[in-house]
């Protein structure tokens, strides 16, 4: 979304990766710079991430407001990381899937997620023989990923959907519901 020059420099065993973050109030994007070998789509799964975020190239929009959305910029800014809500790369990069999709016993499961002004329609990966309900009690990760996610803003229909393959969603700050 910015086509400013990047403000950071890559070592040799880094890239670069365009990003979007989601907190109660306001949508960041931006580039990350991470090891060459992390999957950034899964990368706040890790025991490889930060306590911040550095976003380079910034840019921001609150979102709870239902006035015209003011884009900012930054240079540089940080997200600590308990305050990311919804985690993704920008559309239109994809990481590779991460599970065998014909893998028996497992199956995806409709899903809507809602996270601050935002609501996520995807698909949870769980046991053939488990639902929602089962899956949240049981699951004691942070995040939780949704696949062939749709995103939509409640208070501003102009920011249209997103489509992304793949979204980390903190489970202690959403509501989800089943489909």
């Amino acid at each position: 979304m910015n086509d400013k020059p990047a403000a950071y420099t890559l070592a040799e065993d880094e890239k670069a990766a365009q990003v979007m973050i989601y907190t109660l109030n306001t949508l960041f994007w931006g580039d990350v710079v991470v090891k060459s070998i992390i999957r950034v789509s899964t990368w706040l799964r890790t025991n490889t991430i930060p306590d911040w975020i550095p976003l380079f190239n910034a840019g921001s929009i609150v979102t709870t407001s239902g006035t015209a959305p003011r884009t900012n910029n930054y240079t540089e800014l940080f997200v600590p990381v308990p305050q990311i809500i919804a985690f993704h790369l920008l559309p239109p990069a994809a990481d590779p899937i991460d599970f065998d999709p014909t893998e028996p016993n497992r199956r995806m499961e409709p899903v809507n997620a809602l996270i601050g002004s935002f609501q996520v329609k995807g698909g949870l990966r769980i046991a053939a023989s488990s639902s929602l309900r089962r899956y949240l009690e049981v699951t004691r990760e942070n995040y939780t990923p949704l696949y062939d996610a749709e995103i939509t803003n409640l208070i501003l229909p102009a920011f249209g959907p997103i489509k992304v393959p793949y979204i980390l969603i903190r489970q202690g700050a959403a509501v989800f519901t089943a489909r």
